[in-house]
């Protein structure tokens, strides 16, 4: 996925579909739900906005590794090294680029010296589960939540954490769609240009702000943005859906549904509403009443972003059940 394309508000139908039938992920186990120990561990940097010469040469070495390419990969992360010594995502891709060989060495050091970062924990944890230490890499994966909650690692360390759920987390759709006048600018460019306009504009451009900070991976700039549409607005209905989904967690999924149950409950007819009710239902495995929910936003606004979503969901799940 293309630098632009990550920072695009909407996730097609489809790819969150998907994400509904796979029901959970085991990337590091095998068939029979055992370790696969000769199975190389993954990387997953969270290079999402790659501007600058740093972040595209991590993430080109990323994308070599992907390809099995681990000594090219190795040779570019530490290229990258050579020019920014204090390189955290580098030096993680360093040490899986060069597993089993140190790996678990070089990584428990860097989290000693970095003891906030989300993605060297994170690969801690990975490697420590790849070597069957299953706990140690629990505890590594919570530490990244609880040390670094703002980072995709944070969101990809909840992930393994809870395997019986999607991947990733519920988001936000905002009706508007994408925003307008950026289709000239970097991704960088377009997140700074975002920001100014949450910052001096109004509840819309806080809930289109915090819609692709999500996105980002970045679920707490995410919430307090969509914290900030509330403020301005208090009765609007997309802003406290948005603030209601954003309170998602997996860890306690009930600091979601406590606002936004209520919400759909004063507001029987708001597509929005239950459109974003149904959807946070798939994640904790309550399809019933997500199709229930959702059916309710395709009839109250069947022309709406809303009642499109939510027919295409419907039609996904249909295809989950019957498959």
């Amino acid at each position: 996925m293309s630098a632009r394309a990550r920072v695009r508000l909407l996730v097609a139908a489809a790819a969150l579909a998907a994400a509904v039938a796979a029901g959970g992920i085991a990337l590091l186990s095998g068939e029979d739900g055992e370790a696969d120990e000769a199975q190389r561990p993954p990387l997953e940097l969270g290079v999402v906005l790659a501007d600058g010469p740093e972040a595209k040469a991590l993430l080109a070495a990323e994308q070599a590794y992907d390809r099995g390419r681990s000594d090219d990969a190795r040779r570019a992360f530490d290229a990258v090294l050579g020019r920014d010594p204090s390189s955290v995502p580098a030096a993680v891709g360093a040490a899986i680029a060069a597993w089993p060989e140190g790996t678990v060495e070089s990584l428990s050091e860097l989290v000693l010296e970095n003891p906030k970062s989300g993605v060297a924990r994170l690969h801690l944890g990975l490697v420590l589960f790849t070597d069957g230490e299953q706990e140690a890499a629990v505890e590594q994966w919570r530490e990244a939540e609880r040390r670094d909650p703002d980072s995709p690692a944070a969101i990809r360390a909840e992930d393994l954490l809870h395997p019986e759920m999607p991947p990733g987390r519920p988001f936000f759709i905002p009706s508007a769609g994408s925003p307008s006048g950026l289709g000239e600018l970097g991704p960088k460019a377009q997140l700074d240009e975002l920001e100014r306009r949450a910052q001096e504009g109004g509840v819309l451009d806080r809930v289109l702000y915090g819609s692709v900070l999500q996105r980002l991976g970045r679920p707490v700039s995410a919430r307090e943005a969509f914290d900030d549409a509330v403020e301005l607005d208090r009765g609007d209905l997309q802003a406290l859906t948005a603030a209601a989904v954003a309170r998602f967690d997996k860890d306690d999924p009930s600091r979601a549904f406590s606002r936004l149950g209520p919400l759909a409950a004063a507001n029987p007819r708001s597509a929005v509403v239950r459109f974003h009710l149904g959807l946070m239902l798939v994640w904790v495995g309550q399809v019933k009443e997500s199709r229930r929910q959702l059916e309710l936003a395709r009839e109250a606004a069947p022309t709406s972003v809303y009642g499109r979503e939510a027919g295409r969901l419907l039609s996904r799940l249909e295809d989950v059940r019957t498959s």
